[in-house]
């Protein structure tokens, strides 16, 4: 019994070593796994770069065009491509720039900024396509900032003229920006309703023009412009724009009454608003209409201020034709002692008829007759057997 026991356990330890045997065997003798494929190629395609993006070109006067060409390179290894270059407004324009670039070859854009019509400072920018993949919208960028030799300033002198008053004034400034000496001259107007003086607030820098408008004015906006000549060459004449509003004393509101086309299918009535734009107080009376058959008042809706003036017109009214109908209102100031008010009706309709056919009418699904100056056509019979 002894002996079965121990034969049992070297038959077990027997049975483990042979098994740990084959585990490490079959460890030893299985494959390794297959290494990653290597690349095949290390294609990078067209690449784009600038050797300056962005441009400042400095302080520029105004009228003097910036130039400057931007420099690029082809860094990739396949052919480069421009498909567009577009600057952002029509001041700035693009020259004829490469449109293709071999690998390790350069090109250029040549780009110019009109500065005539700016004062201060400048961002312009001129969008670039290609056919790099990963960039293929780039983005090239100028500043700086544009200077005027002289300034004018308002650069529109706007006169305020009140109901009461004929004269009003404006002060315009024209100012040197350069080392060179600037002399003015005395200023001359193109309209005899403003007058201009010089004076010089700083010699060869600074001087200040002074616009007036001359008596009598008409009601409404007046345009004028002042010259004045100077000692520079590139710039012989200076303009300055004077507009005057002038405030009439008195206003209407609408300016005239319209009437539909008569004779009137029904009584109407019309009204228009009498302002007093004048500081003193203002008494309309005796409102009429210079034909008859037409009945006129007034209403007091602001004291010396505002009225409103109505008309009733009769069923059947025209306007005589060749006469001008007009409300006439008497006022109290001294400059407006009548207040007319025009009326006008608009003209009748025109209808046009449409001409009936000479011919005879003829009912649907029947032959018109032959006119009468033709025989009528043969008619053809049957043939007899």
């Amino acid at each position: 019994m002894r002996f079965m026991k121990m034969l049992t356990r070297h038959l077990a330890v027997i049975v483990l070593m042979l098994g740990l045997g084959t585990t490490v065997v079959g460890a030893r003798q299985a494959p390794a796994p297959a290494a990653p494929a290597a690349a095949t190629t290390n294609a990078v395609g067209p690449k784009i770069h600038f050797a300056e993006p962005m441009y400042d070109f400095g302080k520029m006067q105004a009228g003097e065009p910036v130039k400057h060409t931007y420099v690029f390179t082809n860094t990739g290894d396949s052919l480069l491509i421009l498909n567009s270059v577009q600057p952002q407004c029509g001041c700035t324009t693009a020259g004829q720039w490469t449109k293709e670039v071999a690998p390790g070859q350069a090109g250029s854009i040549p780009i110019q900024f009109n500065t005539t019509a700016y004062n201060g400072p400048v961002f312009k920018q001129v969008t670039v396509t290609c056919n790099v993949t990963s960039q293929p919208t780039l983005f090239l960028q100028l500043r700086g900032t544009v200077y005027r030799p002289y300034e004018v300033s308002p650069p529109l002198a706007v006169l305020n003229v009140p109901a009461d008053r004929e004269t009003a004034s404006a002060v315009v400034t024209i100012t040197n920006h350069t080392d060179q000496p600037f002399i003015v001259f005395q200023p001359q107007s193109a309209n005899r309703m403003f007058s201009a003086e010089l004076t010089t607030n700083v010699p060869g820098k600074s001087y200040q023009i002074t616009v007036s408008t001359v008596p009598p004015l008409s009601p409404g906006n007046v345009q004028g412009q002042i010259t004045v000549k100077s000692s520079w060459t590139n710039t012989p004449v200076i303009a300055v724009t004077v507009v005057a509003n002038v405030q009439p004393p008195v206003m209407v509101i609408p300016p005239q009454v319209t009437l539909a086309p008569g004779p009137l299918t029904g009584p109407v009535t019309n009204s228009v608003t009498v302002q007093n734009n004048s500081t003193n107080v203002m008494q309309l009376s005796e409102p009429v209409v210079n034909v008859p058959g037409v009945e006129a008042w007034l209403k007091e809706t602001s004291p010396g201020r505002s009225y409103t003036a109505s008309m009733a017109f009769p069923q059947g009214f025209e306007v005589p034709p060749g006469q001008h109908v007009e409300l006439s209102i008497k006022s109290s100031n001294p400059r407006f002692p009548v207040v007319k008010v025009p009326v006008v009706q608009m003209p009748r309709p025109v209808v046009h008829t449409k001409p009936l056919p000479s011919g005879p009418i003829v009912a649907p699904g029947q032959q018109p007759p032959p006119p009468a100056n033709r025989p009528p056509s043969p008619v053809s019979l049957p043939a007899s057997h």
